[in-house]
């Protein structure tokens, strides 16, 4: 299946609005049946958020890229798996996306330690100061996203790593912008306290 080489830019093809929170359900519906068009028409809307919750889990660009499509491919396959009545439809793709995005750097870690478990040269000790250390931050960040409430999770994400402006979030989540800057300003103040950000140690 082909995709849009534009689908990494936030809002390409048919735009982000009100209508994007309403919409994604039933395309969901229409992709479990096999609709391509509607499977285009889905990407356009939740690739970018998709894309933001990738790179911030896994950081390495093509990397990204890879695990985007595979969450693109995963939503193509199981959208019948999709049920309203659990939660919105971007909180279920944006699931998928950091379900696979963990997998992906577990993956990768496991690799990484057979590698130097294979190897026979010594390796430099900041290299490997340095991979442990942005390791570490990155599972910090996603333990901290984890003890965010769904909606300041869902808005943060989409805010920071997707790109939107506050009104998009809104739409995207069906609340009111005030709700949503309520909530992520929460939300962030919990981050930051959770990251121990402007605290001395």
């Amino acid at each position: 299946m082909r995709l849009d080489e534009g689908w990494r830019s936030p809002g390409a093809g048919t735009g982000t609005g009100e209508a994007a929170g309403t919409q994604l359900p039933a395309l969901l519906e229409r992709v479990a049946w096999g609709d391509r068009d509607a499977f285009e028409d889905l990407c356009q809307y939740i690739a970018a958020p998709v894309f933001g919750m990738v790179r911030a889990v896994v950081r390495d660009l093509p990397q990204s890229e890879e695990v985007t499509q595979e969450v693109l491919v995963e939503v193509w396959q199981t959208a019948s798996r999709f049920e309203a009545a659990r939660g919105s439809a971007l909180a279920w793709v944006t699931t998928i996306a950091h379900r696979r995005a963990v997998d992906r750097v577990r993956s990768e870690r496991r690799a990484a330690e057979r590698e130097l478990r294979a190897a026979s040269h010594a390796v430099a000790y900041d290299d490997v100061a340095e991979t442990a250390e942005a390791n570490l931050d990155a599972e910090r960040v996603r333990r901290c996203l984890r003890s965010l409430t769904g909606l300041q999770r869902e808005a943060v994400t989409l805010a920071y790593y997707g790109g939107y402006t506050y009104r998009e979030v809104a739409a995207l989540l069906g609340v009111a912008a005030g709700t949503v800057n309520t909530r992520m300003r929460d939300g962030l103040i919990r981050l930051r306290d959770c990251l121990g950000v402007g605290h001395e140690d």
